[in-house]
């Protein structure tokens, strides 16, 4: 906050108080000589001709509430930071009293993860006791994407089957959930837009629906043979010849069913106009090392033959 925003709200709220004083002390003058009709003040509404409404003020006990409340006021303001210059006598902060309550649950946390540290990703993947926290680490971090069910969707993978863009492996899984995609010092998988090397519309087309049958959607077969040739020039780099794509790359493999994100021709056509380059944040640094290991025993566990 700067200077002037921290002067301004002390100004304002010496301002309230000020004003609120003086407004009790105002209203709480006594109106009139005595307490008769003709002697006290009215508010000058009258109904019927004759029906008035005294303009009497509040009765003290009320006005000695208010007053109250200004105390108060008076005394929050001294007790609790009320400014950015100001930090209260009281030594309270929201600050700390986060930086308090986080540490008190981390080391709950840490107690109870402090079973896990340096189990490797295969054995807590067999581990029931460290699939249940697992399960509950991937539940409060991952589940708002992949989805409760680690089904995913478009645009987020589907961690339930079998097919990996990068190492299905143990100490793959764990790669990436520590280092996360397309972030720095995380794993890399953009495949850049290719219209202009395609340098066509018709191109565009041709070569998606060669994608289509790689994974042996029914096409038109001229058009299919006609992208075959943009594939074999522009995509096998990446792909391979075949499209089996090129886990070190993360460059999917384009001959099965699994689309991340969509089949349709025009899901496609958009792919290889525009490209992809998904992120996913790294966990490392938000939940640490323990609990990434066992995000990712769960995870590999999901992909695993159920014994």
């Amino acid at each position: 906050m700067t200077n002037f925003w921290s002067y301004y709200v002390w100004f304002m709220s010496a301002l309230m108080i000020v004003g609120s004083i003086w407004l009790l002390w105002f209203t709480s003058r006594k109106r009139g000589s005595g307490d008769t009709a003709d002697s006290v003040e009215t508010t000058g509404h009258v109904w019927d001709g004759d029906l008035s409404e005294y303009n009497k003020p509040l009765p003290r006990w009320w006005i000695n509430l208010f007053y109250l409340t200004i105390v108060f006021a008076i005394g929050y303001l001294i007790w609790y930071p009320s400014a950015d210059k100001v930090d209260g006598i009281g030594g309270w902060s929201s600050k700390g009293q986060h930086d308090a309550e986080k540490a008190k649950a981390d080391a709950k946390l840490k107690a109870l993860f402090a079973r896990f540290d340096g189990k490797g990703i295969d054995a807590m993947a067999m581990d029931a006791e460290a699939l249940t926290t697992g399960k509950q680490v991937y539940a409060n971090n991952c589940a708002v994407c992949h989805g409760s069910d680690a089904k995913g969707g478009k645009g987020f993978p589907n961690l339930s089957d079998a097919v990996w863009k990068f190492d299905g492996s143990p100490d793959g899984v764990l790669a990436t959930v520590k280092g996360g995609v397309n972030v720095e010092g995380g794993r890399v998988a953009a495949m850049p837009g290719m219209a202009a090397v395609l340098g066509s519309e018709q191109a565009v087309t041709e070569s998606a629906v060669y994608v289509q049958s790689l994974s042996g959607m029914k096409v038109d077969d001229a058009l299919a043979a006609a992208g075959a040739k943009s594939f074999a020039t522009v995509c096998a780099a990446c792909h391979g010849a075949d499209g089996k794509g090129n886990p070190a790359l993360g460059a999917p493999n384009l001959t099965d069913a699994d689309w991340l994100y969509g089949s349709t021709l025009e899901d496609i056509k958009y792919t290889i106009v525009n490209g992809r380059a998904g992120q996913m944040p790294a966990q490392e640094p938000l939940i640490g090392e323990t609990q990434a290991r066992l995000a990712a025993a769960y995870v590999y566990s999901l992909s695993q033959p159920k014994k």
